[in-house]
């Protein structure tokens, strides 16, 4: 399983504390909605060329764990 914690992180002084990708102001929840509305990972790493393929996977990982969690 993939370790999301390598590529999202949380800071209150970032996007009010939500979580984002590392290095980056791009929401978590913004990529997880974008991928849920039928965007492809090829058109994501297009629309955002400072992502990686791995940093979206991580947002599947962390939306996986945060739902196991609840």
């Amino acid at each position: 399983m993939m370790n999301w914690q390598e590529y999202i992180d949380s800071n209150p002084e970032i996007m009010y504390g939500k979580p984002v990708l590392k290095g980056t102001r791009i929401p978590v929840d913004l990529i997880i909605e974008k991928l849920s509305l039928g965007e492809t990972i090829e058109e994501l790493l297009a629309a955002y060329p400072t992502i990686s393929r791995d940093k979206i996977l991580a947002c599947l990982a962390y939306a996986t764990a945060i739902t196991v969690s609840d």
